[in-house]
Parts: C-alpha cells; sequence; structure tokens
C-alpha cells in the first residue's frame, strides 16, 4: 500500500469522498462553463450583467448541487430512480396546462425565480429508470422480447408529451439517448436494425404526409428541414440562421477576428447569438483553433466519464454514468452539426456554454450523478 493509498484510506469518510472525487472531470467542466461565461460576455457587447452573470450565478449553484449529489451514496440514486422518473412525466404533464409558451412552443414551467423546462430533466430520469430496469433484470432476459418491450415504453412516454410540445430535437434526443442505454446493456443488434428499418419508413411517411390532412409535422419543422437540404431557397426567411451561422464560421478562419471582434454576432447577423448559435461566434472570434480546443474539452469530458464506468463493478452505476455520457455527446454533437449545416436546426443548446437555466442546472446534477457512482465504486484494500 501506497503512502497516499494509507492516508487516503486513514482520513474520515467525508473527506475521503472528497478525495475520490473525480477531480479532472471536475476541473473540464469548469473549464467549458468558463468558456461560456466569457463568450456571453462578448455576444453581450462587453455588458457581464446581461447574461454572463446570471450564467456564473447558474453554474455555481449547480456546482453546490453537483457536491451534494456526489456525496450521497449511488445505492439510493438506484432506489429513487422510479420516483425521479415519475415526478419528471408529472412535470411533462403540467406543461401541458400551466407552462408558459415562448418562441412559438409551450415547453417551460414559471417557478418564479427560474424558468424550468421538464424536458431537460426528463434526459436524465429516462437515463435512471433504465439504468435501474437492466439492474434489476437478469442479463439472460435482456434481449426477450417482452423485457425489450418495457423500456421501449419507458422511451416513448416523455417522448410523446415531448413531441406535443413541440420540441422535436428534445424527443430525438430521447429516443437516441435511451437507445444507447439499451444497446450498453446487451440488446440485441437485430432490434436496432428493425428500429433504422423503421425510422427510415418514419422519415418517408413524414414526407409522405407533407400537405394531407393527416400531416405528421407542424409545417415549420417542415421548413426547417427544406432549409437544412438547401438553405438557399430562402436565405432572408427559413434559411437566414443557418446562411450567417456558416458565414460566422467560415469568416473565423484559423485563429479567428479576435475576442469581440466577431462581426456577425457584433453586428446582429446571428440570431440566438446567446443560446443554440453560440458556437459559431466562437468560431468567428477564435477560428478553428477556438473551436477544436472546446471540442476536445468535450471529447475528454466524456473520455474521463467513459473511463470510469468501465471501472464501475454494479450495473446500475455503469449504465447510468454511460447514459450521461451519451446523452453529453448527443447535446454538443447535435448543437454542432446543426450550426455547421450538417443537421437540421432543431434547437439544441450547446452543453455548459449556451446561456440557460434549466439545461446548465441539470448538466450539472447529471455529472454529480456520475461523480456518486465514481466516489462509491468498490475499491480494493
Amino acid at each position: 500500500m501506497s503512502y497516499l493509498e494509507y492516508n487516503v484510506k486513514t482520513v474520515p469518510t467525508g473527506a475521503r469522498k472528497i478525495l475520490y472525487l473525480n477531480w479532472p472531470l471536475i476541473l473540464l467542466v469548469t473549464a467549458v462553463a468558463a468558456i461560456g461565461v466569457v463568450m456571453l460576455y462578448s455576444v453581450a457587447g462587453g455588458r457581464f450583467d446581461r447574461w454572463s452573470e446570471p450564467q456564473l450565478q447558474r453554474f455555481a449553484l449547480g456546482l453546490v448541487a453537483m457536491f451534494i449529489v456526489a456525496m450521497i451514496p449511488i445505492w439510493f440514486w438506484r432506489n429513487v430512480a422510479v420516483l425521479a422518473y415519475g415526478v419528471s412525466l408529472l412535470l411533462l404533464l403540467a406543461v401541458e396546462f400551466v407552462g408558459v409558451t415562448g418562441m412559438g412552443a409551450q415547453r417551460w414551467i414559471d417557478l418564479g425565480f427560474m424558468r424550468l423546462q421538464p424536458s431537460e430533466v426528463t434526459k436524465i430520469t429516462l437515463v435512471m429508470i433504465l439504468a435501474a430496469y437492466y439492474d434489476w433484470l437478469d442479463p439472460k432476459k435482456v434481449s426477450h422480447p417482452f423485457f425489450v418491450l418495457i423500456p421501449l415504453i419507458l422511451i416513448l412516454i416523455p417522448t410523446a408529451l415531448v413531441v406535443i410540445q413541440p420540441d422535436l430535437g428534445t424527443s430525438i434526443l430521447l429516443v437516441v439517448g435511451g437507445g444507447i442505454v439499451m444497446f450498453c446493456a446487451g440488446v440485441s443488434w437485430w432490434y436496432f436494425g428493425t428500429v433504422i428499418a423503421g425510422g427510415v419508413g418514419a422519415i418517408f411517411a413524414v414526407f409522405s404526409s407533407r400537405g394531407t390532412p393527416w400531416q405528421l409535422l407542424k409545417d415549420y419543422q417542415y421548413r426547417r428541414i427544406d432549409t437544412f437540404l438547401d438553405p438557399s431557397q430562402d436565405p432572408l426567411g427559413a434559411g437566414y440562421h443557418i446562411t450567417q451561422s456558416k458565414i460566422a464560421l467560415g469568416s473565423g478562419g484559423f485563429s479567428g477576428r479576435g475576442f469581440m471582434q466577431g462581426t456577425q454576432s457584433r453586428l446582429n447577423f446571428l440570431p440566438e447569438k446567446h443560446t443554440d448559435f453560440i458556437f459559431t461566434t466562437l468560431a468567428e472570434e477564435f477560428g478553428f483553433i477556438g473551436a477544436f480546443s472546446l471540442l476536445s474539452l468535450y471529447g475528454l469530458i466524456i473520455f474521463f466519464c467513459v473511463a470510469s464506468a468501465m471501472t464501475m463493478k454494479d450495473r446500475f452505476s455503469s449504465l447510468l454514468v454511460y447514459g450521461i455520457a451519451a446523452a453529453f455527446f448527443l447535446y454538443f454533437a447535435v448543437n454542432m452539426s446543426m450550426v455547421m449545416g450538417l443537421a437540421p436546426v432543431v434547437g439544441v443548446p450547446l452543453p455548459l456554454v449556451s446561456y440557460g437555466g434549466s439545461a446548465m442546472l441539470v448538466l450539472m446534477i447529471a455529472f454529480g450523478l456520475v461523480q456518486s457512482a465514481h466516489v462509491h465504486r468498490p475499491r480494493g484494500r
């Protein structure tokens, strides 16, 4: 036993938990959040109080929440997974009755001090319930049709509630994130092949239904698809967002125009510059170097999460961490693809960087769950 191991094992339990925290992960998350605060300062034209200050306060609150969640044993979170999932469904239902409407969608609940977006909470509670389900289920039964149907229902119920808000981006993330947890649990490839085939059929049905009485998507969602396929069709209308985004991305070059020197954001050509399209501001001001640096930080966060999951001895902890890592990956992958024109604009924020309360707080709690699994995993003497 090394000197460090000896001292770690002889300190009080509370202090030992702090030492066992995944500190590289905490530093990486803090670094990304710091980039977000700096970029919000830039897009606000040098005003710290407009977006940067509230974002910093939310991160500080989220950091406290992360430490609290991390100190609670992982078995507690397994036991409350069903309750957490049920509460998130109730919140999604509440949106239909008391939800606040913004930007043409009813997605938020006004709590007075902040607007809560229940669909953000559902991304994590869905991972929790699926991890708890597969922890309970005999590994030999994971591919049995009946036991595959149960997690599908668990995924489709919140997805349906999110679709009617409408929020196509989050609903896609719920389905894909849930599918990744099922894949990690060992569900047969045949089921995923069937789902992919069904997805192709669904895409065909979506396009076929356009303009009919049984149209499957809203008109604005079809316009987003048209814009994705050919933004030049309406460069001043539906294609304006992605056109300006590509201009900002291209004008940054290799090293960027310089901090607070981006013309697209400073002259307000870039829409939603503090939320969904903040990555384009980063790329314009800091160029390829800045964009690649942020992507590298994201990649390292995923790496430390996966590396931690590989050390887990219990099924719930490993699936929980894999699921949260997948959800985080989908967050930034979809956002970056969206602003680069590689995916339709579906309104997914850039994690820890875009301005927003619900997404920030939920992500920090999710990282708290990762830390709880890391801290409380069995260790050899």
